[in-house]
This record gives C-alpha cells, sequence and structure tokens, in this order.
C-alpha cells in the first residue's frame, strides 16, 4: 500500500501537471489571439456584410444554378463598384475643390459674396457671422491673418479627417473580399454556426441566431443604407446647384447620418448661401429639395429598422447609438445585437415567470 507521503507527492505532481497543462494551453490561446488581433476587425465586418448580402447572393445563387464562386463574387464586385465609385467622385471633389481654392488664394482672384444685412438680424449668431462674412468680402488677406491659427486647425483636422477615411476605406475593401469568402463557403459556414448556436444556446441556439440575422440586416438598412442613400443624393444635389466643396458637404453628411445627427446641420449653411447668391425662385426650388432630401430619414429610417424586426425598432435603435458611443462604427452592429438577444433572454425569463405561475 502506498503511504500518506507517497499519495501527497502523487497528488503535488498532478496539481502541478494540471496547472502546467493549463498555462500552457492559456499561453497558446492567447498567443493565437494576438495573432488574429489585426485581422478582427475586418472579419467581423466581412460576417456583418456576408449577413447582409446573403439574400442578393442566393438570388444570384439561383441565377447561376448553384456556382457558389461566381455568385459571391458577382455580388461583392456589385458592392465595390457601389463603394469605389462614390468614394472615388467625393476624393476627386475634394480634390479639386482644394485645389481651386489655392491656386485661387495665390492669384488673389478668390472671390466671395457679400452677406445680405438681414444676416446681421438672425438671433444669437447673426451678428458674429456677418462680421467675420464681411471682414472676409472686403479685407481677405487680413482675415486669413487674423484667423489664421483657426485655419490651420481645421485644415489638420480635415486632411486627419481625409486620411482616415482612405484608411476605412481600404479596410472596408478588404472586409468585401472577406465577405465574399465567407458567403461562398456558406454551406459549411451555415452549419458549424447552427452547431455552435444549440451547444450554447440550446434549443433557443436557432432563434437566437435568427435574431443576429435580422438585427444585423435592419440596421445595415435603417442606419448605413439611409446614410449612404442622404450622402449620394444630397452631394448630386449639391453638385447640380453647383455649392462649393460638395464633396465635402456631401461627406459631412454621411457622417452626421451615421451618428444619426439631422443632415440638416448641412443643409442649413447651403440654403443661407444659395439664398445669399442665387435668385430667388431657384434658391427656393434648391432649398425645398434639400429640405426634402434631409428629412427623409424620419419617414425610411423606422420603416426599413423595424421591418420583420424579432424585437421593437426602439431596441435596435438604442442598442446601435449607444453600442457606437461605446465601441465607434462597429459598435453600431455589436451594440444593436447585444441589446436585442438581452432584450430577448429577458422577455423569456419573464414569460417562463408567467407561464410557471398560471401551472401554479
Amino acid at each position: 500500500m502506498e503511504s500518506r507521503d507517497e499519495k501527497n507527492f502523487i497528488m503535488e505532481n498532478k496539481s502541478i501537471d494540471l496547472t502546467l497543462r493549463i498555462m500552457l494551453i492559456a499561453g497558446l490561446f492567447a498567443w493565437c489571439i494576438m495573432i488574429i488581433l489585426p485581422f478582427v476587425i475586418p472579419v467581423l465586418w466581412g460576417v456583418i456584410l456576408a449577413i447582409t448580402l446573403f439574400p442578393l447572393y442566393s438570388k444570384f445563387l439561383i441565377l447561376f444554378r448553384g456556382r457558389r464562386v461566381l455568385a459571391s463574387s458577382v455580388t461583392s464586385g456589385i458592392l465595390l463598384v457601389i463603394l469605389i465609385v462614390p468614394s472615388a467622385w467625393l476624393i476627386s471633389a475634394v480634390v479639386e475643390g482644394t485645389r481651386l481654392f489655392i491656386e485661387s488664394i495665390r492669384s488673389n482672384t478668390l472671390k466671395i459674396p457679400a452677406p445680405d444685412p438681414a444676416v446681421a438680424n438672425w438671433p444669437v449668431i447673426g451678428d458674429p457671422i456677418y462680421n467675420v462674412w464681411l471682414a472676409l468680402t472686403t479685407n481677405l488677406e487680413a482675415s486669413i491673418i487674423k484667423y489664421s491659427e483657426q485655419i490651420l486647425k481645421l485644415s489638420d483636422r480635415f486632411f486627419l479627417a481625409l486620411t482616415n477615411f482612405a484608411s476605412g476605406l481600404g479596410m472596408f475593401l478588404l472586409s468585401v473580399i472577406i465577405a465574399g469568402i465567407f458567403m461562398a463557403g456558406s454551406g459549411k459556414s451555415g452549419k458549424s454556426i447552427s452547431s455552435f448556436a444549440l451547444r450554447i444556446g440550446g434549443k433557443q441556439g436557432e432563434e437566437f441566431i435568427k435574431i443576429i440575422i435580422l438585427t444585423v440586416r435592419n440596421v445595415a438598412k435603417g442606419i448605413l443604407g439611409v446614410a449612404f442613400m442622404q450622402f449620394m443624393l444630397l452631394g448630386a444635389a449639391f453638385v447640380l446647384a453647383k455649392i462649393p466643396f460638395a464633396g465635402l458637404w456631401a461627406v459631412i453628411v454621411l457622417l452626421l447620418a451615421i451618428v444619426q445627427l439631422p443632415s440638416g446641420i448641412v443643409g442649413i449653411p447651403v440654403m443661407i448661401y444659395l439664398f445669399t447668391t442665387r435668385e430667388p425662385l431657384p434658391a427656393v426650388l434648391w432649398s425645398v429639395l434639400i429640405v426634402v432630401l434631409s428629412l427623409s430619414d424620419n419617414i425610411l429610417k423606422p420603416w426599413l429598422m423595424g421591418m420583420g424586426a424579432p424585437v421593437p425598432m426602439i431596441v435596435i435603435f438604442l442598442g446601435a447609438i449607444g453600442g457606437m458611443l461605446m465601441s465607434g462604427f462597429l459598435g453600431l452592429f455589436t451594440g444593436a445585437i447585444i441589446l436585442s438577444l438581452g432584450y430577448k433572454l429577458a422577455t423569456m425569463w419573464m414569460n417562463g415567470d408567467i407561464a410557471e405561475t398560471k401551472a401554479d
């Protein structure tokens, strides 16, 4: 028989072996996370895009008689065209506007229209805006020197935003490619996700997967889709109305729409410019169009976000906004998903309590 000391020795060896194994597994797991960490955001965006585009991919799959690679390539190609063409137009408009602005300053040909005296009568902001505007029209060089510090800060922010936009565009292009790979292998991916959901959520796992899919699609349509639509339509209106720096105004519209601020913040100064520099009739017509396009999200957003939603639209909306405030742009989706799942779990728990009460 083994003595007590021998048993203690064996137990200590087993404890040491178990601890070393756990440390090795944890170290390996942490190492894997560190390796894959740079690709987490593109992969997550790839998953989001694949979920959003899957209905279109399914139609192409039927059209191309089950050729998955061809269907996913066409779907990804359409998204790339939709993404690249407006982005190229936007960047070219911003670059061209900046070039003309710099050339006009160098050649001393920059002309700023004089402000309407009625601007000074606007409440609160009228007087300072009128004074700055008048100073720019009467003595541009002195005004630039006077406000040089503010102009430099604004320029730095502008070029930083442009750089971030370019890097974000590159990351998004990579995500589109990843989404295409996911769609091409959707059969195996679907089975793996279903097995994982069944393992984690039991009988409710499939329902949770449906909630995630519908939430992602509703957020994509209701927030990003509407934002992109306003960006395109208002940007086109600014270009056709020959508004200076139309591309820059369009970018601001896109950013405001994504963070759920009214695009009328851009529309107001544009309409002021129109009424200051144009005849009354064209100014009114362009202003009416800008107002209609700026307010269109109030109708489209609730309709698209609530379409077939498994949870109330307000839950998705609050989750998207709260997630964005906490986690940035990706939080639009992760926040909506987490809050939707939390709401569903709370509803199931409360319904379970009600059912138990009725059974008693």
